[in-house]
This record gives C-alpha cells, sequence and structure tokens, in this order.
C-alpha cells in the first residue's frame, strides 16, 4: 500500500445552478494539476478520484472529480456535512484531502 498523501486549501463552497444542485468546493488550479500529475493514473470513471476529505471535525471518504470546465477537480459537499459544520454558499472553507490507493480506495 503507498503512502498517503495529504493537502491542504481554502476555496469557497458554491452550489451547482438548478433545483437541489450539489455544492461543490473547487480545488486550487495549481493543486489540481499537481494531484493529477501524481494519482491521475488512479482516476476511475469521468475523472473519480477516490480520497478522504476533512472540513472542520468531520472526515468523510468521497472521491474528487476532474472537472475540465474549471481545470480542476471539484469535491461534492454533502448536505449532511454542511449542516455538521454550519457551511453556507460561498462561505470559504479550510479543507483537507487525502490520496491513498489502500484498500478503501479500491471500495469507494
Amino acid at each position: 500500500m503507498k503512502q498517503a498523501m495529504a493537502f491542504s486549501f481554502k476555496q469557497k463552497l458554491w452550489k451547482y445552478p438548478g433545483q437541489a444542485g450539489w455544492h461543490f468546493i473547487t480545488l486550487p488550479k495549481a493543486l489540481s494539476k499537481k494531484i493529477r500529475s501524481i494519482h491521475g493514473t488512479s482516476e476511475k470513471s469521468w475523472g473519480r478520484l477516490p480520497t478522504m476529505a476533512t472540513i472542520g471535525q468531520t472526515t468523510w471518504k468521497t472521491a474528487v472529480w476532474y472537472d475540465t470546465k474549471h481545470q480542476a477537480y471539484l469535491l461534492p459537499v454533502k448536505s449532511v456535512i454542511r449542516k455538521k459544520e454550519g457551511l453556507v454558499t460561498n462561505k470559504v472553507v479550510q479543507t483537507k484531502i487525502e490520496f491513498d490507493v489502500g484498500e478503501w480506495a479500491h471500495n469507494l
């Protein structure tokens, strides 16, 4: 098993337009480029890359998705996480993501 790599950043939470739109945090472009150069070969279909995310006191198993429009990865933030951490649209959020191709990544 490879050792996990962690990255921290601050970005705004945004909502995809439309009724019941998903909420995302767009990773910085430079960080996305670095992650893709290291872990791009581990991407699943549609540019999905399994990860662990942490916001505040909440850590969860998820995935980031590479979006060609943004030229960056997008981190979806579920309503349960937003509620637990008091997150609202356009709030700058301190986020940590960790990548590992260990057992949990294969089961996502």
